[in-house]
């Protein structure tokens, strides 16, 4: 019984010392690994100057400025019909389904935690919320990863595609996992007691949505920073080439090119760096690059991970579900990009010239009358919401009147 005590007492100082260990070590390699850790804060500092705020900071000032409008309660009143039979949540969360998605990675993090400050919804429906209302954006898959890192935009649009559908199975799929003896009542009170915008009131309100997206921003960019620094870390003290000297011949038996070792765990790490180096790798069949990418965009990395993590912390929830659920929408993601490439001829890129436009019809931008391709992409998506939601309305009143 003593020596058990022993063990445990000893167990337990080792899980205290872990994360003094690791900082001390980060410290230690911060100085070791000076040179090469001081250009990848560099270009870390560049990625989130020209990548990372110009494709948020503007969503996250839209998304402060329409919740302090009526506009999650109207949701909230007439979606609900639809969000809680399909995900068992509140029909307040297409509002932070539809932002998550347009504007990506954290957005409905950061929405879901005011709901549940809010109170509209449980703790288990939000930490069951984030899971798959966080998502990465179109400008940034179709945008970046499609057009600037592969050069194609329909590689784009398919990883958008498959991203898209995986978030909606992860969201039902985690319906069940619901305990039979939580209540959904709770108070919607904050939320009923908004009131529109006045004019009187609008430079307050932007003034105050403008310092909240700026306090998220410069968190997102610490992060970015950081995680290239660790990323440099890992390659100048070989921990890298370790990791591939073990994985080797795991991936040689599965018939996987050795060369998406490093960039997959530099993913798994750190999202951007990642997909970037997974393009960057030349092999016969492009395919295997499309459905690594699938599975990255959709787990999102470590990175952002922590930034949901640090984000949900004022609200008390866990980020257990989150964790199972990216970590699901990423296989399941990965899956439905490799059926839509083995049965769909017009997505099967191996048979098309590699790294190269597929076809020069959908190559961004496309502009109509002058309009961008996103308000076009954007405006489509609202018109076949309408639709869905308005066709379900005029089944449910002809079920009423019956």
């Amino acid at each position: 019984m003593k020596q058990n005590n022993n063990i445990n007492f000893l167990f337990f100082n080792i899980k205290k010392l872990i994360l003094p260990f690791t900082f001390l070590l980060f410290t230690i390699c911060l100085v070791l690994f000076s040179n090469t850790n001081l250009t990848a804060a560099k270009n870390g500092l560049i990625l989130w100057a020209s990548a990372v705020i110009p494709s948020l900071f503007p969503f996250f000032v839209a998304t402060e400025l329409l919740s302090n409008t009526n506009i999650v309660s109207f949701l909230g009143k007439h979606l609900n019909k639809i969000m809680r039979p399909l995900f068992n949540v509140p029909g307040e969360a297409a509002f932070a389904f539809v932002m998550g998605l347009i504007s990506g990675y954290p957005v409905g993090a950061k929405i879901v935690s005011k709901f549940k400050e809010d109170g509209i919804c449980t703790k288990e429906e939000a930490e069951r919320m984030i899971a798959f209302t966080n998502n990465s954006g179109p400008l940034f898959i179709i945008g970046t990863v499609g057009i600037t890192l592969f050069g194609n935009s329909t590689i784009g649009i398919l990883l958008f595609i498959t991203h898209f559908l995986s978030c909606i199975t992860v969201g039902i799929l985690l319906k069940y996992t619901l305990k039979p003896n939580i209540s959904h009542i709770h108070s919607k009170k904050n939320v009923e007691q908004k009131k529109s915008i006045n004019f009187s009131d609008l430079g307050e309100i932007l003034g105050k949505s403008i310092t909240n997206s700026i306090s998220t921003i410069l968190m997102i960019g610490g992060f970015v920073v950081i995680f290239s620094v660790v990323i440099s870390i890992l390659n100048q003290s070989h921990v890298f080439d370790l990791i591939y000297n073990i994985f080797s011949p795991i991936f040689n038996n599965l018939g996987i090119s050795t060369e998406f070792i490093k960039p997959i765990f530099s993913g798994i790490i750190e999202l951007t760096n990642g997909v970037s180096l997974v393009s960057n790798v030349h092999v016969k069949e492009i395919s295997i690059n499309i459905i690594i990418s699938a599975f990255l965009l959709g787990f999102g990395g470590i990175s952002i991970l922590l930034q949901v993590f640090s984000i949900i912390a004022k609200s008390g929830l866990s980020i257990k579900k989150y964790i199972i659920g990216k970590f699901a929408q990423g296989i399941i993601a990965a899956i439905y990009t490799y059926f839509a490439i083995t049965f769909i001829p017009f997505f099967n890129f191996d048979i098309k010239p590699v790294f190269s436009p597929v076809y020069s019809g959908l190559e961004l931008p496309i502009n109509i009358f002058g309009i961008n391709n996103y308000f076009i992409l954007f405006v489509l998506i609202c018109i076949l919401v309408y639709l869905i939601f308005h066709t379900r309305k005029k089944k449910n009143k002809s079920f009423l009147y019956k």
